[in-house]
Formats: structure tokens, C-alpha cells, sequence
């Protein structure tokens, strides 16, 4: 579904729900058009919006309703309706999605972060994902090494940390798919050229020898990093999870790569799983899932999910 706005609206963060649905319900405020049908009044922009296969097209003052909905709340009441029961973490807890390379995004939602703490006790989860694509790989797995010298700051594997340790392993067999994936701008990062996704064998040998060398103990924290982090009735992964497994005999490749049924099924364990992997155009929470990879790499939006016993925030970097 496409969003046509045609009229500006001035939001605040006081603007309300209602306060939406009454302004595009007037005529002539808000269409949306689909395949094969005529533009029709939206009746809740809020329900419509947060559908993760929502484009929106917007006019300048609009980019400030995105906003809004990437630092909205879901009270108890409507994580329950979402999920069939609350979020319930041990303490607040925040997830962030997949950085890919973006040290600037990194460095301007920690201090958002930090301030929506507010000196309250928390555990600071990162989803993996921290290399390719973006230009500036190695300064963020350093960054994240550093973060997490503290105990409250737990940082997982993705699935791309597991493609560039592949490459380290056996480059002549692995190179190919990282190099297609990312990797390219990841060597980049650490001073490593002279390779391509198709080079000989003796190409990728010699650039995975450079790289190791470059990485140092990296490549040691990189091996350790762990593929779930659970808190109460939440538990964080990088891709999901197989909803026919119990959450404690989950494959490593399912929680690296993802499951087919993952995303299409509604979780009746009474657990919520935040997860990355997958982009969506906003951070959603809905059927027990709470989605927050919004492409950051391409998008320029890095988002956290704000967790707490009653209530969950997004923040972003917009």
C-alpha cells in the first residue's frame, strides 16, 4: 500500500492517535492507492503506517509523522492486543538493530540512549551485524568491543560477523559470498585491498592472512560473540527463531539466518523475540515480534528498541 499525504499537518510530540484519524478523515487530507483501485480515505493512518509493508511518500513537514511513530509507545494494553501478552523484561532493556558499518549512527543514538536511561538500571543489547556495507566496519566493532567492557552491555553475532569469520577460515570457499555481501567495504575498513568477489583463490588467501592481522583481538571477541540475550519474557536474537521449537533448543543456523515461518507466525508461548535481519521501513511490535532493522546502512535511520515492564519506545537517529 502506498501513503499519498496532500495536505501538510504540524505534529508535536503531544499529537495524539486521535488527533491523526481526525485529520485524515477529513476529505481530501489522506489517500492511499493500490494496484488496480481508485485513492480512498484512510481511516487510521496510525494502523495503516505501521504495517511493515507500508511506503510512505511524504512532503517536508510529514518527515516529522515519521518521527513520531519512531518514538511512539505501546502501553501494556496495546502489547497485549499486539501479542497476546505484555513485554515483560527483568529491567529495562534496550536492542539495537543492525548497524552495517555506520560508526556515525552508533555514536548519535548511544548518548539518545543514555538520556532515555536517565541513570535507570539497563542492559544495552546489540542485535549483530556490525560489518558490511557501510564504510566504517572496523571503527564500529571497536566501539562495540569497548562498550562492552561494562557488564550491563551484551553484544550478539550476526550473520555477517559469521560470513567474515568464514572468510578468515577458508577463504577460497567462502570469499565469494562475503565479498557479494558486504565484505568488500569491510577489508576497506581495515586497510585491506587487492581482492574482488571473483579473484583466485591465492587473492582471497592472501587478503584473509591481511585482515587477520589487521583485526588482532577483534578476531578473538568476534568468536565469542553469543547468538541469543534473554531478559524475562524477552528474548534477542539477530534473525528469529523456528515458532515450532521451544526457544531453548533453537538452531544456531536459525538464529543467525532466520526461519521461513518466523515472520508470518504469531507467537502463543507468551514470549516477545526482538530480532534485526530483516528491514522494515519502521521498528514494529506485533504478534511477538518486535522488529528493529530499518537499514540503517542506506536509510540513515539506526533504531533501539526501548523496553520496559509496561511500556516500549523506539528511538532512531532521524
Amino acid at each position: 500500500m502506498i501513503l499519498f499525504y496532500s495536505k501538510s499537518f504540524n505534529l508535536e510530540r503531544s499529537t495524539s492517535r486521535s488527533d491523526i484519524k481526525n485529520f485524515v478523515a477529513l476529505p481530501g487530507n489522506c489517500q492511499h492507492a493500490s494496484k488496480g483501485a481508485p485513492g480512498q480515505p484512510v481511516p487510521d493512518l496510525w494502523a495503516a503506517a505501521v504495517k511493515t509493508k507500508t511506503t510512505l511518500k511524504i512532503d517536508t513537514d510529514m518527515k516529522k509523522f515519521l518521527r513520531l511513530f519512531s518514538r511512539r509507545s505501546l502501553n501494556e494494553g496495546e502489547s497485549a492486543a499486539r501479542g497476546g501478552v505484555a513485554i515483560r523484561p527483568d529491567r529495562l532493556l534496550y536492542a539495537v538493530g543492525d548497524i552495517h558499518g555506520r560508526i556515525d549512527l552508533l555514536e548519535r543514538l548511544l548518548p539518545r540512549i543514555e538520556a532515555d536511561a536517565d541513570g535507570r538500571a539497563h542492559d544495552l543489547v546489540f542485535v549483530g551485524d556490525y560489518v558490511d556495507r557501510g564504510d566504517d566496519s572496523a571503527a564500529v566493532l571497536s566501539r562495540l568491543q569497548q562498550l562492552e567492557d561494562a557488564a550491563h552491555v551484551t553484544c550478539l553475532s550476526g550473520n555477517h560477523e559469521q560470513m567474515l569469520l568464514g572468510f578468515l577460515d577458508d577463504p577460497a570457499k567462502n570469499g565469494r559470498r562475503w565479498l557479494r555481501n558486504g565484505g568488500l567495504q569491510t577489508l576497506a575498513s581495515f586497510g585491506v585491498g587487492g581482492v574482488h568477489e571473483t579473484a583466485a583463490p591465492e587473492q582471497m588467501e592472501k587478503a584473509s592472512r591481511a585482515l587477520k592481522d589487521a583485526l588482532g583481538p577483534l578476531q578473538a571477541w568476534l568468536r565469542a560473540r553469543p547468538l541469543s540475550f534473554a531478559s524475562g519474557n524477552v528474548l534477542v536474537v539477530h534473525a528469529g527463531v523456528d515458532p515450532d521449537r521451544p526457544l531453548d533448543a533453537q538452531e544456531d543456523k536459525t538464529l543467525l539466518w532466520g526461519h521461513p515461518k518466523f515472520l508470518s507466525s504469531v507467537r502463543t508461548d507468551g514470549h516477545w523475540v526482538v530480532h534485526g535481519h530483516t528491514i522494515h521501513d519502521a521498528a514494529a511490535a506485533v504478534d511477538g515480534r518486535i522488529a528493529v532493522d530499518t537499514g540503517a546502512y542506506a536509510t540513515g535511520r539506526l533504531t533501539a528498541a526501548a523496553i520496559g515492564e509496561t511500556e516500549l519506545t523506539f528511538l532512531d537517529t532521524l
